[in-house]
């Protein structure tokens, strides 16, 4: 079980580092790929994008924490 609970760290870990990452590359940014220079407004889309794009992980590594806080109570009580 201690297994399970140092993987999801270290994929949580990941997800963070790299949400952290490229969020400061987007807010960090004067001009995007094309040439256009980057607004504020234009920064903040580009956020929600990026936060939007990184609710499907957050939500699997929810499930993932409830199946094993469920799994280590199990044990315990057994």
């Amino acid at each position: 079980m201690k297994k399970m609970w140092t993987f999801w760290w270290l994929t949580n870990l990941f997800w963070v580092i790299l949400f952290g990452v490229i969020s400061a590359f987007i807010w960090l940014r004067d001009v995007d790929g094309s040439g256009i220079v980057q607004s504020p407004e234009a920064k903040l889309v580009a956020f929600l994008i990026l936060a939007a794009a990184f609710l499907f992980p957050a939500i699997i590594q929810g499930v993932w924490l409830v199946v094993n806080v469920v799994m280590n109570r199990k044990k315990t009580v057994i």
